[in-house]
């Protein structure tokens, strides 16, 4: 286990856990923490041994976005461009490996994009969400416009988004932005518990083609996307995930899938 630059990182046999652990700040982001971020999340989905991650906040808050000194920095000299750091505050939809979200108490702007990226979502009971963009005369950043209505519909994106208002965990379930909303002292326990569920008996390959699945054929039209599915359909009939997985459901047992990387 280590903490650096605000993220904590361990894993648990096949479970990784990036905790953002910036106290002083209560878990904002400055660049440092969201490059250390991206970076432990390629280091995770590059590593044979890890099948699943969780991403959660340390103490109250899940985070809370970006440091407000950086903004008074960057509102004070704006830079000439925005670089490529929307590469690592996207970098659970991306890598291959499934990203659980385990939201455990304020998550908003960036925190809110990072919560949104992820596969799959769980909040703490009484969780507090916000887009927060444009309360702070920003915009929709990081890609935010198009996750959001993929979540949970263009009319509840566009509320959510324009009036940056603040939304219970409670809420967020009802709008299909988080998939469950458990007890904050179960939260640790019930992510840790469905990571270790995808990890055991997903196939690693699987779960990686289906999210690039989820990024090239939502754009497509359904024709295509079929055409496209059934290659990738195809392909998979001559691999050995395909084996292991009849015969584990033959001789009712765990299945033994190889790894990805």
């Amino acid at each position: 286990m280590s903490t650096v630059d605000g993220v904590r990182y361990e894993t648990d046999g096949a479970i990784a856990t990036c905790t953002f652990d910036r106290p002083d700040r209560s878990n904002a982001m400055d660049v440092p923490m969201q490059a250390r971020y991206g970076a432990l999340l390629r280091q995770a989905a590059a590593d044979p041994e890890v099948r699943a991650v969780v991403v959660t906040g340390a103490g109250r808050a899940f985070c809370p976005g970006a440091d407000l000194g950086l903004l008074d920095t960057v509102a004070a000299a704006p830079p000439a461009e925005g670089g490529e750091n929307h590469r690592d505050v996207l970098a659970a939809a991306s890598v291959g490996v499934p990203v659980v979200a385990a939201i455990n108490g304020g998550c908003a702007g960036l925190g809110f994009v990072i919560a949104c990226s992820a596969d799959v979502r769980f909040a703490a009971a009484g969780a507090k969400f916000t887009t927060a963009f444009a309360r702070r005369g920003l915009i929709a950043e990081y890609g935010i416009a198009k996750l959001l209505p993929e979540l949970v519909g263009q009319g509840r994106a566009r509320d959510l988004l324009l009036s940056g208002r603040t939304f219970t965990a409670e809420q967020a379930l009802d709008y299909g932005l988080v998939q469950e909303v458990v007890p904050p002292g179960e939260l640790p326990l019930r992510a840790h518990a469905y990571a270790t569920e995808l990890a055991t008996y997903s196939a690693p390959r699987s779960m990686a083609v289906m999210k690039e699945q989820f990024a090239r054929e939502a754009g497509l039209p359904l024709p295509e996307a079929a055409r496209s599915a059934t290659a990738l359909m195809i392909e998979s009939f001559g691999r050995p995930e395909l084996a292991e997985g009849l015969a584990s459901w033959n001789e009712r047992r765990p299945p033994r899938f190889p790894p990805h990387r």
